[in-house]
């Protein structure tokens, strides 16, 4: 089966793409119409634009402004009534190269969440705040690594682990002093350290404090240091409370971070930044101990992926292929493959006449993610893209070329 979050991360494709659309004057229309907000009326006000857009001066943006209105309103005779979260229709000519090259582009999205505002704006760019808000992870944990000498903050959100600040204690290690200097030294140490402990946690109260969608807080390091701190009154109350675990880990500073989220796990359920880890750690683990059931390398992954032997299909969400198609309308022959970017003419060129009758085909070219997800539904493959906002997402990227398979059984 396809996973759930799929349909969330082919909107975040889509409002990438749309972002990148600019016109060439006031001209591209963004709506959003809330839930519940009767078409009717939508439509009327929508009309009265219209009627003031056909006093626009400029020729070419009033005939652009007018055309990009009656799309939209025809587009909403498509609807009955408002879908039940509202509805997002961006429309408007987009340049294709030279003046005169524009080409009406419409898109029309039923949003994953309630729209509970009405937006009507016309602009060189469609607006996309709305939407992309909606898409934003929701819940942040922050995370303090620490031992005697240092303490690291980090804060995981979504994909995005971000490093925030690393603090050193000053507080002395061992010593060689004996007697009562050895008692007076140990006296010192412990003031250094209850000084350091007080300073992580107005660190910890600064940096964390005000993250709107704080879920948790992990606290990790080698030794007894960690318990010392969070048994202490060192953190705020409130802070305290949103403590969700305590793990012995072996390193500190931005290593010691790494080794702290793959040890909580458990308790980071649910972050995409730890489920994309951990598909590509078991895609590894099936690489070391059971290379028969893992295929990687583009051509052969898209062979296995149509007989139907892939279980789980990984793609990075940057990798650099493209979907193409050559048909044959006279015999119905068909040509299908996944290419490089550089492939792409020498398909064309190959394949421009039927292999079968000579005829000239039709040439189609497509994005390589959504033809694969189609793909899967036909053989109930799952599929998980992962993002390069990770280190094992990027090597990922680097060394597999973004596409691998793990296997039902072994083809061999």
């Amino acid at each position: 089966m396809i996973t759930i979050s799929l349909d969330k991360i082919r909107l975040e494709r889509l409002i990438k793409e749309i972002k990148t659309k600019k016109g060439r004057g006031t001209e591209l229309i963004s709506l959003y119409i809330p839930a519940g907000r009767p078409l009717g009326d939508v439509t009327s006000s929508l009309r009265e634009e219209l009627s003031t857009a056909s006093n626009i001066k400029d020729r070419t943006t009033r005939h652009h402004v007018l055309d990009a209105l009656t799309v939209t309103l025809q587009r909403l005779k498509m609807f009955t009534s408002t879908p039940k979260n509202g509805l997002v229709i961006f429309a408007g000519y987009v340049p294709r190269g030279a003046p005169g090259n524009e080409k009406m582009e419409v898109y029309v999205i039923e949003p994953p969440e309630p729209i509970n505002t009405y937006l009507y704006r016309c602009d060189s760019r469609f607006h996309t705040e709305i939407l992309e808000e909606m898409l934003e992870e929701k819940g942040s944990y922050g995370i303090i690594v620490m031992d005697r000498s240092s303490a690291t903050f980090a804060l995981l959100s979504g994909r995005r682990l971000k490093i925030l600040d690393e603090i050193t204690s000053g507080v002395p290690g061992k010593h060689s002093a004996g007697g009562q200097s050895a008692r007076r030294f140990e006296r010192v140490i412990e003031i250094m350290a209850h000084e350091f402990y007080k300073r992580v946690g107005e660190y910890a109260q600064k940096l964390f404090s005000d993250v709107k969608d704080l879920k948790g807080i992990i606290i990790g390091g080698p030794g007894p240091t960690k318990n010392d701190f969070y048994d202490g009154n060192y953190l705020p109350q409130d802070l305290k409370k949103m403590v969700i675990g305590v793990v012995d880990i072996g390193y500190t500073g931005e290593e010691g971070v790494y080794e702290l989220i793959e040890r909580a796990q458990s308790l980071l359920e649910g972050i995409r930044y730890v489920h994309e880890r951990q598909v590509i750690q078991r895609f590894l683990e099936y690489l070391a101990r059971k290379s028969n059931l893992v295929a990687y390398g583009y051509k052969e992954v898209y062979e296995l992926l149509k007989q139907g032997v892939v279980d789980t299909l990984i793609l990075s969400e940057e990798a650099p292929l493209s979907y193409v198609k050559a048909s044959c309308s006279n015999c119905g022959w068909v040509k299908e493959d996944l290419v490089k970017e550089e492939e792409i003419e020498s398909f064309k060129r190959e394949y421009s006449k039927c292999l079968i009758c000579g005829q000239q085909t039709n040439l189609e070219q497509g994005d390589v993610i959504e033809h694969l997800i189609e793909v899967s539904k036909t053989f109930g493959t799952k599929v998980e893209i992962i993002s390069t906002a990770t280190e094992e997402g990027k090597g990922f990227l680097l060394s597999f070329g973004g596409i691998a398979a793990l296997l039902r059984y072994s083809p061999q």
